[in-house]
């Protein structure tokens, strides 16, 4: 005897919003490299390095012009 009484159940596989969250999730992490690389290495590493302007001349042992004190104001 076969028992033909049973119960169907139904499993949909809903992936609508798993490609976005995966797309969402690489550009995410681009951006972070990108902010990394700018702090890191990029122009917003902020070391000065790049330009040095101290406002020295290097005249390779050359006599240097003294620097004058301005004259006191007349009363």
């Amino acid at each position: 005897m076969t028992d033909d009484r049973h119960d169907t159940v139904v499993v949909e596989d809903d992936r609508s919003g798993s490609s976005t969250g995966a797309i969402l999730g690489i550009i995410a992490i681009v951006v972070l490299l990108v902010a990394i690389w700018y702090v890191a290495i990029g122009p917003g590493a902020g070391g000065g390095s790049t330009t040095n302007n101290n406002n020295t001349t290097n005249d390779n042992g050359g006599n240097v012009p003294a620097l004058t004190a301005p004259a006191p104001a007349s009363s």
